[in-house]
C-alpha cells in the first residue's frame, strides 16, 4: 500500500500554498491520488486531477501487515481516546491531533437491535450504527473534524461548505471550537431544526434560492473568486481530507464487532462519498491484517424522490443521470451525486445493491426503529431502515448474516417528517384516566 510522494502539478486554490509540506501534519498520508487515472499530486487544498479532472483522494504509506504488527496496531488503537482520534495512525492528521481544540466526534454506539431483528426476521445479528450521538448529532462531525485539521495546516481562516443541513451545523460548531470564522450555504427551504442548529454557533449562514445542487455550484464559483480568498470549503477544496472521516465508521464498526467485518452493511447515499469511504476503510483494515479477509456486501439506500443512483443500478447503467429532488429526506437530496458511479461499482463488486423507498416507507421506518429500539432517527435513518426492510422482503439481504444499518442523524432535526403527539389529553384525575381507556395497558 506504500506510495511515493511526487511534486505537485496543481495550482494553488483559495490562496493557500499547494506545496505545503506534509512533515507530520498529515500523518501517514503522502499524496493525493486521482481515482480515475491514478496520477499523484502533493498534498494540498485541491480536489480535482489536473490531467483528467477526476476526483482526488488521500493516498497513504501505512504500516506493513503481519500478525505481530497487526496486534501492536490493534493495541495502540484500543488504548487511544474514545473518539475518532484513536485511529489517528490511519488518518491524514498529526500525531497530536487529540490534544488540539476540537469536537472529538466518533466512537458512537453500535446497538445490537434484537427487537428490530425479530420484527424483520433477521436471525444472523442486526446492528444499528447510531451516529446521532456525535456532538452536533450527525455523522458530519467526523468528516468536518478531518477537514479542520487540513484547514489549519493550509492556513485557512474561514471554514465554509455547501450543505443539505447536517454539514452546516457541523461546520459551524467545529469552527467555533477551533477558532475559525465560518460561512456556510444551504438551500433556502431546509428543515427548521437544521437551520437553527447551523445558525446558533455564531457564524454566517446563507440561504440560497434553489436546490442543494444550485448551492454547490455557487460555492464552486466562490472558490475561484477573490471573495473566497483564505476560505476552506470542507466539501470542495478540502474534500479529499473531509471524505476520509467517513472511514472511521468502518473502523469503529469492525472494532465494535470484535475486530471482524460485518457481512452486510446498509449505507445512505447522498453524494455517495460516505459509502465509498466505508469501503475504503474496510479494505485498509484487511490490508493491515486488523480483520480477517472475507467477503462483505455493501448496500446503498436512497429516497425514491431523489434516487438517481438506485435508478442507474436497477437499469444496469454506469452513468448516473441527475434528477430534481422531491423527498422529505432532505439530507439525502442531492440530485447529481458526485460519487454515484463509484457507489455503483462498489455495490456490484461486493454483491450488494442500491435500493430506494418512498416517503411513506421512510416515516414508517422511523417509527419502527423508535418503537423497537428507542432510537429516533432522522429521515436518512428512515431511508436505511426502510431499505433494509425492503431488501429483506425481496430476498436480496440475507437474514442469516450479520447486518449493520447506519443511522446518520437525530430525528429531532427532522420533526416535520413525523406526525406524533399525546396519546390522550385528560383532566388531572383518576376518573379521566380510566375513561381514556389507558389504565392497565
Amino acid at each position: 500500500m506504500a506510495v511515493q510522494a511526487v511534486e505537485s502539478r496543481t495550482s494553488p486554490v483559495g490562496g493557500a500554498d499547494s506545496k505545503t509540506s506534509a512533515s507530520g501534519a498529515f500523518g501517514p498520508a503522502v499524496a493525493l491520488s486521482c481515482r480515475e487515472c491514478g496520477e499523484r499530486f502533493d498534498l494540498g487544498p485541491v480536489f480535482a486531477c489536473a490531467s483528467c479532472f477526476g476526483p482526488l483522494e488521500v493516498a497513504y504509506e501505512l504500516p506493513a501487515g503481519g500478525p505481530r504488527a497487526a496486534a501492536e496496531l490493534r493495541a495502540r488503537i484500543e488504548a487511544g481516546p474514545p473518539n475518532i482520534w484513536r485511529y489517528a495512525p490511519l488518518l491524514p492528521v498529526p500525531a497530536d491531533v487529540a490534544d488540539r481544540p476540537g469536537l472529538n466526534p466518533g466512537f458512537t454506539q453500535l446497538v445490537k437491535a434484537d427487537n428490530l431483528a425479530a420484527e424483520l426476521g433477521v436471525t444472523g445479528g442486526l446492528y444499528i450504527k447510531d451516529d446521532s450521538g456525535n456532538p452536533t448529532h450527525s455523522f458530519k462531525d467526523r468528516v468536518v473534524a478531518i477537514a479542520v485539521e487540513a484547514a489549519r495546516t493550509f492556513g485557512f481562516t474561514t471554514l465554509s461548505c455547501s450543505s443539505t443541513g447536517n454539514l452546516a451545523g457541523a461546520v459551524g460548531a467545529a469552527a467555533a471550537r477551533a477558532g475559525f470564522a465560518s460561512c456556510v450555504f444551504i438551500p433556502h427551504d431546509l428543515e427548521a431544526g437544521k437551520v437553527v442548529m447551523a445558525a446558533v454557533y455564531g457564524g454566517d449562514l446563507v440561504g440560497i434560492e434553489g436546490t442543494y445542487d444550485d448551492v454547490n455550484r455557487f460555492c464552486s464559483e466562490l472558490i475561484g473568486d477573490p471573495l473566497g480568498e483564505g476560505w476552506g470549503f470542507v466539501n470542495v477544496n478540502l474534500r479529499p481530507y473531509y471524505g476520509e472521516g467517513s472511514k472511521t465508521l468502518a473502523y469503529e464498526i469492525c472494532e465494535q464487532l470484535g475486530w471482524r467485518l460485518p457481512d452486510q452493511i446498509v449505507v445512505p447515499v447522498a453524494s455517495g462519498s460516505q459509502l465509498t469511504k466505508i469501503d475504503k476503510g474496510l479494505k485498509e483494515l484487511i490490508a493491515l491484517g486488523l480483520v480477517e479477509d472475507r467477503p462483505y456486501r455493501i448496500f446503498g439506500a436512497q429516497a425514491e424522490g431523489c434516487s438517481p443512483v438506485s435508478r442507474a443500478y436497477k437499469d444496469g447503467h454506469d452513468v448516473v443521470r441527475p434528477v430534481k429532488p422531491d423527498t422529505i429526506a432532505k439530507s439525502l437530496a442531492i440530485g447529481n451525486p458526485a460519487d454515484g458511479p463509484y457507489v455503483l461499482d462498489i455495490a456490484r463488486r461486493t454483491g450488494g445493491a442500491v435500493e430506494d423507498v418512498d416517503d411513506e416507507r421512510i416515516v414508517d421506518a422511523i417509527k419502527l426503529l423508535a418503537r423497537t429500539e428507542g432510537i429516533f432517527a432522522e429521515t436518512a435513518g428512515g431511508v436505511t431502515v426502510g431499505v433494509t426492510r425492503k431488501l429483506l422482503e425481496s430476498g436480496v439481504l440475507d437474514p442469516s448474516l450479520t447486518t449493520v444499518v447506519l443511522n446518520t442523524g437525530d430525528g429531532l432535526k427532522t420533526l416535520d417528517a413525523v406526525a406524533a403527539g399525546p396519546t390522550a389529553t385528560i383532566r388531572p384525575s383518576l376518573e379521566a384516566f380510566r375513561a381514556a381507556g389507558l389504565a392497565g395497558r
